[in-house]
């Protein structure tokens, strides 16, 4: 009987540890929907480089940024309507995608354009990283999705207030919103 108890004792922590390590491998999992990404490029003869991830989360769009190369401090940072990078200060990007027609305003207030997001904050060395979880976009292509449009960085803050852009000044860089294909069936 000793034997059995002791038997049924492993057996459970055997079963126990496999489930532990089931759970943690499902919990480092992502599942989630649909996902983009842009290089950005440098642009108005900045040395600015990184990557932009936009990833669906529920009704919202996570956004990561992994800037190098920026001038210390705040950085306004959208989404803009054309996805064309090709001029040297990034004017073909047009305007600030917009498709409600709303005033430029805060990332988190109802009344703004759907590609204005938080600024960047760029550390003494010139990086910067950014997780926000964003409404107003999805990662669609048509009028009101994100899909071949581009991402902006300027080289001063969005003041969340000036009409049309957040006074940011000149475009530093710019990338191209393309749809991600899941690696290994993940997102």
């Amino acid at each position: 009987m000793k034997m059995s108890n002791h038997f049924h004792r492993n057996t459970r922590l055997v079963c126990l540890a496999s489930l532990t390590a089931l759970l943690g491998a499902c919990a480092g999992m992502d599942t989630a929907g649909p996902r983009a990404d842009a290089t950005l490029e440098a642009r108005s003869g900045s040395k600015v480089s990184g990557t932009v991830a936009f990833k669906a989360v529920g009704q919202k769009v996570r956004v990561e940024a992994r800037v190098a190369g920026l001038t210390p401090g705040e950085h306004g940072f959208h989404v803009h309507e054309a996805g064309d990078c090709s001029a040297a200060d990034a004017s073909s990007a047009k305007g600030h995608f917009n498709p409600a027609g709303r005033a430029h305003g805060h990332h988190g207030g109802s009344e703004r354009h759907a590609g204005d997001m938080p600024n960047l904050v760029a550390d003494s060395y010139g990086n910067a990283t950014l997780s926000a979880e964003l409404d107003m976009m999805s990662l669609t292509e048509g009028p009101a999705g994100i899909l071949k449009r581009s991402v902006v960085i300027h080289a001063d803050p969005d003041d969340y207030k000036s009409q049309p852009a957040g006074n940011s000044g000149k475009r530093v860089a710019c990338g191209v919103i393309s749809s991600s294909a899941p690696a290994g069936g993940r997102y």
